[in-house]
């Protein structure tokens, strides 16, 4: 292979050679955490090269992965790359109709599966798929049935062997980063999928600018959270296995309290509502506390909050803070640390805008949250927060090699070489996207300030015109509001209406242990939904937690829902952003109701 310094499968096969006995993957086995060396790793990750070569593959042919997030899922990934065939990740929780898609505009060839889901669902798409060959299930107790297109993860790895060796070689030496490495398909809120075309030259500068903004060590224990499908885990894991780190790999993602508690990991991504949830729950706890509990807790965070503004403005603590810090952690901020395995360095934080006072909240912990922005078509991150001076109201400066800029209509523009190739099949989409000098329309609205920090204040084709003409931002309000520990989600309506109302789905945990405190009898979630002790208690919540909004951005009325959004629905894309247009002509009457004269809010 030619000396590429930052072409992932050199450095990749480099920690290979030099890690032997040390742990590259973990994941969990019945109750136990396993690992595999990278000694493992790479002979496993070689074995299927050898195999793919043996089915046949060319240069720049598609292998499909659609599975959970295991350690077969990267060595998937890598045995494609090393062979200079291109990934194609597919959602887990994709139905078989939007997998078939992938699959066919992709052209994949051959189809790495999870679980006996996926697999069933490949089954059903199979013969649609007319260049689909090759169904291969990663998971042992996957049933294949009778299917001649299917092989185990075993039967496949016994395709491969020394014959293979030469070309193995020959395909090694002539790598390039102008390779295409990937397709990720985008999981937009309207329309089909696009395809992401993404290089080699993307990712290693990525690598190369997370070196200069990050510091990760062989010693890190990273947790595979996110869905290794997405760009912002997949990018993480690239970076994690470039530093010789150990990832671990979470397939059940319900599991992840109990996963935190047992690999303790050092870095982990995240997403806002992972760091909301835990923010509501503690503070959920504290409310219901003694006094004395509660004046302990306030005192100790603000010492953490204190502490951390010394941090980020590099001003040296007196020694009074030193000593009541000291004693804040060990009786306060340690255990709250615990929740997430009291390790934690920093964690990469994205997908979307975190409320500034989660975010304060967490850094006063000693918890070093590390928001960022990004898109697939920028390879993940184009901003992060830095360790010093950043505004916690911001997504960060700009990461080392992105150009960002401010357009027309305030619209963030980005140009640098982690931006994408383009659109696959897609030429006129890949244009339209691009500015006369080359730069990304990201399609989010935003500003720059002298410190360099980018703020983004909403997504551009989201903005909603009220009758009155007033604009309003959707993801702004939603954020304000449901940050609330009794709400799960919220979908803002306003646009070509009178004023801005809301459909809330409520934290049916939270608010079945409220009607309970009250004792509140109901049979079913829509009648607890219904009563007005509970229509009451919401409008108190929501009127308060609108007091910085203006007024023609407040939700005036807001209907409860029983039933979450969900992606099976169609109310969510697979990174959990609300399908506005789904979730419009779903609750179309919910909505006509809020605006009907007599309505109340329920």
């Amino acid at each position: 292979m030619a000396n590429l310094d930052f072409h992932i499968v050199k450095r990749i096969r480099d920690q290979i050679a030099q890690g032997a006995d040390r742990i590259a993957l973990k994941h969990k086995v019945g109750a136990k955490w396993e690992g595999i060396s990278w000694k493992q790793f790479g002979e496993q990750v070689d074995a299927l090269s050898f195999a793919l070569l043996a089915q046949g593959l060319r240069v720049q042919d598609k292998v499909g992965i659609y599975s959970n997030n295991m350690p077969q899922w990267t060595m998937a990934d890598f045995a494609a790359l090393q062979t200079r065939c291109v990934t194609v990740p597919i959602y887990p929780t994709n139905t078989a109709s939007q997998s078939s898609y992938v699959i066919q505009n992709a052209d994949v060839r051959v189809l790495f599966v999870g679980e006996q889901e996926q697999f069933d669902a490949a089954v059903s798409l199979f013969d649609e798929c007319e260049q689909l060959e090759l169904v291969v299930a990663m998971s042992d107790d996957v049933d294949l049935g009778d299917h001649t297109f299917a092989m185990s993860w075993k039967q496949f790895i016994a395709l491969g062997g020394s014959e293979q060796q030469v070309e193995f070689d020959t395909r090694l030496d002539a790598a390039n980063l102008d390779d295409l490495l990937t397709l990720i398909y985008t999981s937009g809120t309207t329309g089909q999928p696009k395809g992401v075309m993404l290089d080699y030259a993307n990712i290693g500068a990525q690598l190369k600018g997370h070196d200069e903004r990050l510091s990760l060590s062989q010693d890190d224990v990273s947790l595979a959270f996110l869905p290794l499908s997405h760009v912002f885990e997949r990018a993480w894991t690239f970076y994690v296995l470039y530093k010789g780190a150990t990832n671990c790999y979470l397939q059940d993602t319900m599991q992840v309290r109990d996963a935190l508690g047992d690999v303790r990991p050092t870095v982990m991504c995240a997403v806002p509502r992972f760091y909301e949830k835990i923010f509501s729950a503690i503070h959920e706890k504290v409310s219901k506390a003694p006094f004395i509990r509660k004046v302990l807790f306030t005192w100790a965070v603000n010492m953490g909050a204190k502490m951390a503004v010394c941090h980020q403005e590099g001003r040296t603590p007196s020694l009074m803070l030193k000593k009541s810090h000291a004693l804040a952690d060990k009786l306060v901020l340690s255990k709250l640390r615990a929740l997430l395995g009291g390790r934690i360095n920093f964690m990469p934080c994205g997908g979307a805008k975190l409320d500034e006072t989660i975010g304060r909240f967490f850094h006063a912990l000693g918890i070093n949250v590390k928001l960022g922005y990004g898109m697939t078509e920028t390879t993940a991150t184009v901003s992060c927060w830095d360790d010093k001076c950043f505004n916690p109201d911001s997504i960060g400066m700009s990461m080392p090699g992105a150009q960002v800029k401010i357009g027309e209509n305030n619209e963030i523009l980005v140009r640098g070489p982690m931006v994408m190739r383009g659109y696959y099949k897609l030429p006129e989409e890949t244009a339209k996207t691009f500015d006369e000098h080359g730069f990304l329309k990201t399609g989010d609205a935003g500003h720059i300030d002298e410190n360099g920090n980018v703020f983004i204040t909403d997504r551009i084709k989201e903005l909603m015109k009220t009758s009155g003409g007033k604009y309003i931002a959707p993801q702004m309000i939603e954020g304000t509001i449901g940050k609330d520990h009794y709400i799960e989600q919220i979908a803002v309506i306003a646009d070509t209406r009178k004023f801005v109302s809301a459909l809330i789905v409520p934290c049916f945990d939270t608010l079945e242990e409220y009607a309970k405190e009250l004792n509140i009898k109901y049979h079913d979630r829509l009648e607890l939904i219904k009563n007005n002790d509970i229509v009451e208690m919401f409008e108190k919540r929501v009127n308060g937690l609108q007091n910085e909004l203006a007024k023609f951005e407040q939700v005036k009325r807001f209907k409860l829902l029983p039933k979450a959004f969900s992606m099976d629905d169609g109310e969510l894309t697979p990174t959990q952003k609300l399908r506005r247009k789904v979730i419009n002509d779903k609750y179309h009457d919910e909505i006509e109701e809020m605006y009907t004269e007599n309505h109340q809010a329920k």
